[in-house]
């Protein structure tokens, strides 16, 4: 990874590390990405030789650069996903990885950090958007189940009970309920949506009155960057 001094990395660097990174974990990986190229690159160029590519010289060299291209896109969009997959594999039950996933969460979401933690590092974050309020807790299950009740019953008092107010367990015990960190910010944002944004703004000033009676918690430091940028980046080895 890059220090804050050392010049960014260019295009080729970043996709040659995010490969480096991403083949740790997935050892087939450049056999997946040739597959599909192969495969949705010859599609392309069979419809476009039967539609008409084969009448002459300029529409075999259209068709061939048709199929390249569509190949490489059908490639880098498997390798996106593959490189996300690895990336959460690799920070997955890290203190702060939570916090990373929901740095994903931009335009219409409001994300505060550590707003409940424990010394065991235990730690619930705070997503406030269209679904209302949704408390994320990360660490120990049981202790962050209490720790998700607690602050649950503080943030209804302020709010008010109109207000949705849920929880989430981040983990792999899905017959617990618990939400794998993959699946973190997709399942927010899937979640029923009860607040339209003028409703939002003064849900977040009620939330402002809670802040300002607990201590600012620094967030421990997790091997995941905490904004959707930084997530990228690391994904890309920088």
């Amino acid at each position: 990874m890059s220090t804050p001094d050392s010049p960014p990395q260019g295009r080729l660097a970043q996709i040659r590390s995010a490969y480096t990174i991403t083949k740790r974990s997935d050892k087939t990986i450049g056999l997946r990405l040739l597959a599909w190229f192969l495969v949705v690159g010859g599609v392309v160029f069979a419809l476009g030789w039967f539609l008409g590519g084969k009448g002459s010289l300029l529409g075999i060299i259209l068709v061939s650069l048709l199929s390249v291209l569509t190949g490489v896109l059908a490639a880098l969009i498997v390798f996106g996903r593959r490189a996300e997959k690895a990336a959460y594999a690799q920070v997955e039950g890290q203190v702060g990885a939570a916090a990373g996933a929901l740095g994903m969460l931009k335009r219409g979401w409001k994300v505060d950090q550590a707003v409940a933690f424990t010394k065991s590092q235990d730690v619930v974050h705070r997503v406030v958007g269209p679904p209302g309020i949704v408390l994320v807790g990360e660490g120990n299950p049981n202790r962050v189940r209490n720790l998700l009740a607690v602050e649950r019953k503080k943030t209804v008092r302020i709010v008010g009970e109109e207000i949705p107010v849920t929880t989430v367990v981040v983990g792999r015990d899905t017959d617990k309920g618990e939400v794998p960190l993959p699946k973190l910010v997709t399942s927010i944002r899937k979640s029923k949506r009860a607040l339209k944004p003028a409703q939002i703004t003064p849900v977040l000033n009620k939330l402002k009155a809670l802040d300002a009676m607990r201590p600012q918690a620094p967030l421990p430091r997790g091997p995941i960057p905490t904004s959707g940028k930084g997530a990228r980046r690391m994904m890309q080895g920088r």
